[in-house]
């Protein structure tokens, strides 16, 4: 189960899911490179040998030549003590030789705490002959509130799997949901991770309840994402104060919105929110869930 939630992610979001889980090794230009997924079964040497079905393999390449190729292998692992690091360099010597490249990331992504290797060294008494490392991206050591406001989608899905203070969970839950909301325009996938944030975060029957009550008071049958966003920006109002703050607050959130989807606002779209008071405001974070323009957006 983990594994194909984790593979759905990185080929769903390659660029976003590299820069999260191997950021040491993400180029500035990834964005303007091409990524494909590499081929999973690897070659075997004899017809009856069983393959190594690895987690998900990305070749990075650049068409315009400015770097080389270079081939990313990520790869799940539940339990940390499963973790094999003898395992791990067989499939990158594997893939350097299939895809006869010197060029290989190894990325282990780990759902728990643990203990593991980091780095294989094999010698004699004078020399080392191979040394091995990879990059460990322990999902549990990293800190939840370093990435509650992250633009990265692959951080934001990810706030339930990371470290954070026992009462914090549904502020967590509720971060990583408007994250979703905010970061991704196309309602497939807003439905396809939000079970994927579900899934992780666990609640509870009790805790369900309680994010509805108290995160989501206005919800609809369709417990809208719209409506998450709604209820932040009526909470970035409060704090600063009356009415005329939460409108303030919607008409930032709206502008969020319309940057993600459409990039900057020309003119006479600031204007028209500077001018707009709090329930059209909230019709236009609603719509903007469903429309192609900023015409169709603002349309009477």
């Amino acid at each position: 189960m983990h594994d194909q939630n984790f593979k759905n992610l990185i080929l769903d979001y390659p660029v976003q899911a590299l820069q999260f889980f191997a950021a040491e090794e993400a180029p500035d230009d990834l964005p303007q490179a091409r990524i494909i997924p590499f081929r999973q079964e690897q070659l075997k040497e004899r017809l009856g040998d069983r393959f190594h079905e690895l987690d998900t393999p990305l070749l990075v390449e650049w068409l315009d030549g400015r770097r080389e190729v270079i081939l990313f292998f990520l790869e799940e692992e539940t339990e940390a003590r499963r973790f094999s690091i003898y395992r791990l360099a067989h499939y990158c010597l594997d893939l350097a030789e299939l895809a006869q490249t010197d060029r290989v990331v190894p990325i282990v992504i780990f759902l728990d705490r643990g203990r593991h290797s980091y780095e294989l060294h094999l010698g004699g008494e004078r020399h080392n002959y191979l040394s091995f490392r990879y990059i460990a991206c322990e999902l549990k050591n990293l800190s939840a509130d370093a990435y509650r406001d992250s633009d990265n989608i692959v951080a934001r899905l990810n706030l339930p799997n990371m470290r954070y203070a026992k009462g914090q969970k549904l502020d967590i839950y509720h971060d990583a949901q408007l994250g979703l909301a905010l970061l991704e325009q196309d309602p497939n996938k807003q439905l396809k991770y939000v079970d994927f944030v579900d899934y992780y975060a666990d609640l509870t029957d009790a805790e369900i309840e309680t994010y509805r009550n108290d995160y989501l008071p206005e919800a609809e049958d369709r417990m809208g994402l719209a409506q998450i966003l709604r209820e932040e920006g009526r909470k970035e109002g409060e704090i600063k104060g009356g009415i005329k703050g939460e409108i303030r607050g919607e008409a930032q959130t709206l502008t969020k919105q319309i940057q993600l989807k459409f990039g900057e606002l020309p003119i006479w779209v600031e204007e028209k929110i500077n001018q707009a008071d709090k329930s059209q405001l909230d019709q236009w974070v609603e719509r903007i869930l469903f429309v192609d323009t900023l015409e169709q957006l603002f349309k009477p």
